[in-house]
């Protein structure tokens, strides 16, 4: 295959996306449903395809710009140059040098523009006929975004795929960050009949301003007045589904945590519902309080409360 920049029509500064609108320019211009019949636009598709696969792949990418790899993503090997006897030059370019077949018309590997396409079959496109040959067609990658509650919950969204056609997915509730979702026969169309390839997904999940995960459990810290720690109180707390009340008990300290049974988040696989963990934080009135601050000063007199001591804190 040839330089897969000069096929896309980018430069080796270009970055993804530039990358990607260029191979969807190209994919729709060249794609075999819309030219039948056509076996040079047939080939150049799959030479799109195949170069989008390589530059797509940021490892493929960067070993390709090293020259680690060739075109159709095969090791470069270590070339030798050998010296050889005049004449024995001249018989090979009378005999072998002008034999036929696939190796008399393409020496070099690098060279063959078929390989990276049809894999065994390169040979019988090498000699001319592509009549029979099948390919399955390549993945492509798509990224989205959810927002935390959808990831844990689920949701479903729309995807435009590189084809042109806008698909529905579903995000299964518990889904993490950096998750992919492989969709079966979403990815380019085979050739000779073959299958199309997958869609790859990756979900990327924004964070909560409350909610933070750990395995299927929420954890949030909740703040309480003065008076509803010391007396005990009901407040209401955030969930994934909406609010729900809560007792704080009389006397709670900061870092008292309080457990919803079920209120995490529900795993599939293994059959089960995490809980959600509510750390209660007791917070001082935010301005001075004169009758609070006198009403302390008195009590601390007669009062042994010295919550360091047991830590020796001094």
């Amino acid at each position: 295959m040839r330089d897969p920049y000069l096929v896309l029509g980018v430069t080796r500064t270009a970055t993804a996306d530039d990358i990607k609108q260029a191979f969807r320019r190209l994919a729709k211009q060249y794609h075999p449903d819309l030219n039948p019949g056509r076996q040079d636009i047939e080939l150049k598709f799959k030479e799109v395809n195949s170069a989008y696969s390589l530059l797509s792949d940021p490892d493929k990418r960067a070993r390709f710009d090293r020259g680690e790899i060739d075109a159709n993503g095969t090791e470069r090997p270590q070339r030798t140059h050998r010296r050889t006897h005049a004449g024995a030059g001249a018989g090979r370019g009378a005999g072998a040098g002008a034999g036929t077949g696939p190796r008399g018309a393409d020496p070099f590997e690098d060279d063959d523009p078929f390989s990276d396409f049809f894999g065994s079959a390169r040979r019988r496109y090498s000699a001319g006929g592509s009549a029979g040959v099948k390919a399955k067609g390549s993945d492509v990658s798509y990224s989205v975004t959810v927002s935390f509650t959808d990831a844990c919950l689920g949701v479903k969204r729309q995807l435009a795929l590189s084809t042109g056609k806008t698909i529905n997915i579903t995000i299964p509730a518990g889904t993490r960050d950096q998750s992919k979702l492989r969709l079966k026969g979403q990815g380019l169309p085979g050739l000779g009949g073959a299958g199309a390839g997958d869609a790859i997904v990756e979900v990327h999940v924004d964070s909560h301003p409350l909610f933070t995960r750990r395995d299927d459990d929420i954890h949030i810290d909740v703040p309480i007045t003065l008076q509803e720690a010391v007396l005990g109180a009901p407040i209401k707390v955030p969930t994934l589904d909406g609010q729900v009340a809560v007792k704080v008990p009389a006397g709670a300290n900061s870092g008292t945590v309080l457990r919803l049974k079920g209120k995490g988040i529900a795993n599939a696989e293994r059959k089960v519902t995490g809980d959600q963990y509510v750390r209660l934080m007791v917070m001082l009135p935010e301005k001075p309080d004169a009758e609070l601050t006198s009403f302390i000063e008195k009590w601390a007199k007669t009062h042994d409360y010295d919550v360091r001591r047991k830590l020796n804190l001094g």
